[in-house]
């Protein structure tokens, strides 16, 4: 028998020798969805395509609410949600635009939801998963489908918001996703103002204005300090208050007079006093108790069907880049456990998990600005830009460790561990965090030692990647050499089939790909220690992102900062990059076959041309060979020519059909990616 209260449903026991069964009535949940509407349903989508087995797609269109008690243990951490109004219930809600991908038929699907925690309220897996030309909110057409991996491999897709500063006015349409939360006040109904810091990026000419984050509670000017610099190390020179304005609004500033550019090639930081934060960190309960609903609940509060009711065995997460880093903080902040878990008669909740796997790419070795008073998600450290907020912070590692600098000793699995709710967990990278985001510290101590495997997670180096967009064919843009096109696709497909694999059956992925300091392939950024060649017309520094720790003052670790810009204590924490081959790519990872047998050197990092001794943010470098020695030798390039490397076009075939046949060996490439490098060699002009 069974009774839905508060839209779950509670199984009752049949008591042997009896004529009743008892039924356990569930207690109020401390977090939860009470509403999802389906505002539309598009059935068939993509076109009406077939994807293998699981047959045809539909779409599914609308919204969720939900809403969580400020005083419970598993959302108390949430940055100022005593300070949220809340509903007769005593609860605070949020809500979300959602979008749900299915099969027609759903006994064809594989029963799994892929939850995209999509970034900066845009769909991303489409385009990286299923080869998608490009990414679209409100995937439609066969195109938007791209290859259909994901489709034919069963999986039921999954889409909300957990943002509720970087993307638009919350909506209920396709996308983009975004988070509706409320406004922290004062307990006396005021508004509640503190220190914001704002930074602007200039690479251009033509800016004019500054756009803030949050309305500044004074449009007096010098209550605030406008800094000017070029370099992220340098130290900032004040502007003279009335060097520039507030909009009437005080939401954005530009200079006087009136029409004057910011210069570009200079970092700009405004700390001014801001007002009406909005209550960020609710995007960990938004993730965990839309999963939590989509797996186990039948209807919402008032009776909506659960449109996956009964469908979903496992979860499985999926992120590039920035949510990936919320992801980080949502597993070590403990929001993998159930909130709305049944408890026992002793009122301890059941150790349920949300999520069980996550799959990162290009997260980086560091958290996300969310889960504090006037976050701003959408800032991303790298070396040149955004390091003066509060994302870089031990712990840095999966496991528990003692950090050596300020003997804390925690890790990202701590609070799961201590409840049973870990997930499985693949965290891949790119060269590029390495450079940009200091990543060598996701598996070194705080003393730059090498950490061993952590039980349940896999940490893998894609080698020869920027962060993860590609940029075929654009040209260097704001950086010094051509940007490197290549993207993770090919290596994410495998790796999401590993996981899978990991979560369904237990069978454990291959150990941790990583350069290591043992193996003499996690280095320092010096030339002669990555081994990086001098080649004609390519700057070399070593500009890379520091192991800084900062002062935020004394109420940072509650999420509330008091010292801005924060005091840095120095960068006491060693950062290292991989090491490369004498071609200049990386020599530990998973190198995939234009790694392994290349046409070109592939960086993780690249130069900007202003200041032109900084860092070039996400991007990489693409440096091809020269194609016959007298061409190499001409321009006194140390790298060997394809002519001196491949005899003839069949050789070069030959040596990407065996690379392409050892990953897939290993499980790091799968049989239809290992056929596309077949065919792309083939169809190629490298020695013809």
């Amino acid at each position: 028998m069974t009774r839905i209260r508060r839209g779950r449903t509670v199984r009752g026991a049949i008591l042997a020798g009896s004529l009743f069964c008892v039924v356990a009535i569930a207690a109020p949940a401390e977090a939860r969805v009470t509403r999802i509407e389906i505002t539309s349903v598009q059935s068939p989508t993509f076109d009406g395509a077939s994807f293998g087995a699981a047959g045809q797609y539909e779409k599914l269109v609308g919204r969720v609410r939900g809403e969580v008690d400020p005083k419970d243990p598993l959302n108390s951490l949430i940055t100022d949600v005593a300070l949220a109004p809340r509903n007769a219930r005593g609860m605070v809600e949020y809500s979300s635009n959602i979008m749900i991908i299915r099969p027609v038929d759903r006994a064809k699907g594989n029963h799994k939801l892929l939850f995209e925690i999509n970034n900066r309220g845009h769909i991303l897996a489409l385009a990286s998963l299923n080869d998608a030309a490009e990414n679209s909110n409100d995937p439609t057409h066969a195109a938007d489908a791209g290859n259909g991996f994901t489709m034919r491999q069963g999986y039921t897709l999954a889409w909300s918001g957990w943002d509720a500063i970087s993307g638009v006015t919350p909506g209920t349409g396709g996308g983009p996703f975004v988070l509706d939360v409320p406004v922290a006040r004062n307990p006396d109904g005021s508004p509640l103002t503190g220190p914001s810091l704002e930074e602007f990026v200039i690479d251009n000419d033509t800016t004019i204005s500054g756009a803030l984050t949050y309305p500044a509670a004074s449009l007096d000017t010098s209550k605030a300090t406008l800094f000017i610099k070029a370099r992220a190390d340098e130290e900032p020179t004040a502007l003279p208050a009335d060097a520039w304005h507030y909009d009437a609004a005080g939401k954005s500033i530009s200079l006087l007079p009136e029409g004057t550019k910011f210069q570009s090639g200079k970092l700009y930081e405004l700390v001014y006093p801001a007002k009406d934060p909005k209550v960020t960190g609710l995007g960990f309960a938004a993730i965990r108790d839309f999963a939590s609903f989509l797996r186990n609940a039948e209807t919402d509060d008032q009776g909506a069907p659960n449109p996956l009711a009964g469908d979903v065995k496992e979860v499985l997460t999926y992120c590039i880049s920035q949510p990936c880093r919320m992801m980080r903080d949502f597993v070590a902040l403990g929001f993998n456990q159930d909130a709305d878990a049944p408890k026992g008669v002793d009122g301890k909740r059941e150790a349920r998990k949300v999520v069980d796997g996550v799959l990162d790419w290009v997260g980086g070795g560091s958290g996300i600005f969310v889960n504090y008073r006037f976050a701003e998600p959408f800032r991303t450290h790298r070396q040149h830009i955004a390091r003066w907020y509060p994302e870089y912070k031990f712990p840095f590692a999966w496991p528990v460790t003692t950090d050596a600098v300020t003997g804390k000793t925690d890790g990202l699995l701590r609070r799961c561990l201590e409840s049973n709710t870990c997930p499985n967990i693949i965290d891949a990278n790119s060269d590029n965090e390495y450079w940009a985001k200091a990543t060598s510290v996701l598996h070194t101590d705080t003393q730059g030692r090498d950490l061993g495997e952590t039980p349940g997670v896999r940490l893998y180096l894609i080698a020869g990647r920027p962060h993860g967009d590609g940029v075929p064919a654009s040209g260097p843009g704001i950086c010094q050499q051509a940007r490197n096109p290549l993207v993770g696709n090919q290596g994410l497909r495998a790796l999401l089939v590993l996981l899978d694999r990991w979560v369904s059956t237990g069978a454990e992925p291959p150990a941790s790909r990583v350069p290591r300091r043992g193996e003499e392939t996690l280095v320092s950024s010096k030339q002669d220690e990555v081994g990086f060649p001098t080649i004609p017309g390519v700057a070399y520094n070593g500009r890379m992102h520091g192991g800084d720790l900062f002062d935020f003052g004394a109420q940072a670790d509650h999420g509330i900062l008091t010292v801005l810009p924060p005091k840095r204590l120095g960068s006491p924490y060693p950062a290292f990059v991989p090491r490369t081959d004498a071609d200049g790519n990386t020599l530990a990872g998973i190198r995939l076959p234009d790694i392994a047998v290349p046409t070109a050197t592939y960086t993780g990092w690249n130069l900007r041309k202003n200041p032109p001794d900084e860092g070039c943010d996400h991007a990489g470098m693409i440096l091809p060979f020269a194609k016959t020695k007298a061409e190499r030798l001409a321009k006194g390039d140390p790298r060997l020519s394809l002519e001196e490397r491949y005899p003839d076009h069949a050789t070069y075939v030959r040596e990407v059909s065996a690379a392409a046949t050892d990953l897939q060996r290993q499980g790091f490439l799968l049989h239809e990616d290992a056929e596309r490098y077949v065919r792309a060699a083939e169809e190629s002009d490298v020695r013809k």
